[in-house]
């Protein structure tokens, strides 16, 4: 050991008993989830989510009512009231970039006019700068090889450089989160420049922000060490952040932002526990395990054409003898989502075009392979409740593979996207001054006397 030893880094044999001490006291009888009709993770039996609160931001639809009986649908994704399908179709076909446009919807209501997106995106570049030393002092001193920590340390250290952090009235909260909004993609790039430099022992390149770039060509070009991008790639990781931007108010992490918001707390710190939620491997997390686990199935199928050696591999995965043995075909399924992620289906079709630019198609055609032949192997291993369908994290791996984007940058590119409906959420949430959001567990453990320290 180092004289130099890492926090935590010793699990002694007494720790080790102590942890199955605790773990076994914790365990609760799953049968009493049923009996007292507990909605576990707050969905019920049918994995439908218990509706805790109202929206206007954006709504997730997987079902229609035909004769008063629920049945699955193609999936749909509405911001503001506008289909995502129709809002990507419009900007894309005026070959211009969504992120502004959509980012002003989710906040105001209204799709703004040439004017009036002209200056909010003027707004948002105003305020894509990071405060004096800031690099320096918080994101340099202190590298990590994950950069959803560094983005949840460096948003908890900004309450620090805010003259006015407390203040969580709407005009000041709104200031907040579009400067959070323009700060995200310099801070998970920068700290992704730490990290390579001080971690891998590689070049450090920083590049100041352009003002004149929108934020998919600014992304590029801080993180390239040449500063070059093609418009397609630009337009394509503008669509997938325009796609990952909102998702209703029940995902996670946007649950997290209005739990937090509703205590009255600052914006810093509802934000940074918005950040923990997504980091999950359950949530935002996803997409980096899709790129893995396409590597290992790479590794153990030779030929991308054989489907019957694809099945294969795709069963020996639920059968948790494949990849991380979690018994998991990553991208596959959703919460709400059955017959198709409407997320998915738009950048499958975008996929698609840049794997031709790439010289990807081969690639690609595995990833159709897999999406083709990955329900049909869960409906004959699982017994399912509702159908499964690919979702966004399926293909969005992969083309930020197409991008050559780092791994490490995955889930905070999710995050950088998701800000902006974080902060039209917590605006919400404060706006309608809604009661601190609090749950109910109900007990599962009996009550016992005390014991004196003779009796035990």
């Amino acid at each position: 050991m180092s004289a130099k030893r890492k926090l935590y880094s010793d699990i002694t044999p007494e720790l080790r008993e102590l942890a199955e001490t605790a773990r076994d006291s914790m365990m609760i009888d799953s049968s009493l989830y049923s009996k007292w009709d507990v909605k576990r993770g707050l969905r019920d039996l049918n994995g439908k989510g218990v509706l805790a609160g109202l929206t206007h931001i954006s709504d997730v639809q997987a079902v229609k009512i035909v004769d008063g009986v629920s049945q699955p649908t193609d999936g749909n994704l509405y911001y503001r009231g506008y289909s995502i399908k129709d809002l990507v179709r419009g900007f894309t076909a005026e070959e211009r970039f969504g992120f502004d446009e959509v980012a002003y919807l989710l906040h105001f209501d209204k799709l703004p006019d040439a004017e009036e997106l002209k200056a909010f995106s003027g707004i948002l570049s105003s305020y894509r700068f990071l405060p004096k030393n800031f690099v320096r002092d918080v994101i340099m001193k202190s590298p990590t090889n994950d950069m959803m920590n560094a983005l949840s340390r460096s948003v908890l250290m900004l309450y620090s450089y805010d003259r006015n952090p407390d203040d969580i009235s709407i005009p000041n909260v709104l200031r907040q989160g579009l400067q959070l909004i323009s700060m995200m993609p310099l801070i998970a790039v920068y700290s992704y420049q730490a990290y390579i430099y001080y971690n891998q022992n590689d070049s450090l390149f920083i590049h100041k922000p352009d003002q004149s770039l929108s934020p998919a060509e600014n992304l590029l070009h801080l993180l390239r060490p040449d500063s070059r991008y093609t418009p397609l790639e630009a337009r394509l990781l503008d669509l997938a952040l325009v796609l990952h931007m909102d998702h209703g108010g029940g995902n996670n992490s946007t649950f997290t932002t209005h739990v937090v918001t509703s205590t009255g707390t600052d914006t810093y710190s509802a934000i940074a526990a918005s950040l923990g939620s997504l980091k999950g491997p359950k949530h935002g997390g996803a997409n980096v395990k899709v790129v893995q686990m396409f590597d290992d199935l790479k590794n153990h199928v030779s030929d991308w054409k054989d489907e019957d050696a694809i099945t294969d591999y795709l069963g020996k995965l639920l059968e948790q003898q494949a990849f991380d043995r979690q018994g998991l075909i990553y991208g596959m399924g959703h919460a709400v989502y059955s017959l198709s992620d409407p997320r998915q289906v738009i950048l499958k079709g975008f996929a698609e075009m840049l794997a031709k630019e790439k010289g990807m198609e081969n690639e690609f055609e595995l990833y159709a392979a897999v999406e083709r032949l990955g329900p049909k192997v869960i409906a004959e291993k699982r017994h399912i409740y509702k159908g499964v369908c690919c979702n966004v994290d399926f293909y969005s791996g992969f083309v930020y593979s197409m991008l050559n984007l780092p791994l490490e940058l995955y889930t905070p590119l999710f995050a950088i996207a998701r800000i902006a409906g974080w902060s039209a959420h917590r605006l919400e949430e404060l706006s309608n001054g809604g009661k601190i959001i609090r749950p109910a567990f109900k007990s599962a453990q009996p009550q016992r006397d005390y014991t004196s320290m003779e009796e035990r």
